[in-house]
């Protein structure tokens, strides 16, 4: 008789898996944005965050890059950089800013200085 697998995620699977979407939030991604720049499924990356399937080393690699952190920070051995951001509206207009021209970066940086300026002064 064949033995049955155990589908019982494990803790270092979970814990895998709260990292990676703890840092997908803190990112501004959603879980099909993070499947598709990976080459997955949403259902998988749903998957691998609620630690039901174990990332494998190759996985963990487009994770990493993908994420902009390194496999040690994924993994949990080593603390991953915060950059202050946790409003995924603003972290994706800023990402999409990120694609603009010098030119268009350097208009748009000028106007959101002089709203800032105003703001402050009332």
């Amino acid at each position: 008789m064949a033995k049955q697998k155990d589908h019982t995620p494990t803790a270092e699977a979970k814990a895998v898996g709260r990292r990676v979407r703890d840092i997908r939030n803190r990112r501004g991604l959603s879980q099909a944005k993070l499947a598709e720049m990976v080459g997955l499924t949403q259902t998988l990356i749903s998957d691998y965050e609620i630690g039901r399937l174990r990332l494998h080393a190759g996985h963990v690699i487009r994770f990493a890059k993908a994420l902009h952190v390194t496999a040690d920070e994924l993994l949990g051995l080593k603390e991953t950089k915060e950059n202050g951001l946790r409003n995924r509206g603003l972290i994706r207009r800023l990402q999409e800013m990120e694609k603009l021209s010098r030119s268009e970066k350097q208009a748009l940086l000028k106007n959101i200085d002089m709203f800032l300026k105003a703001a402050s002064l009332r």
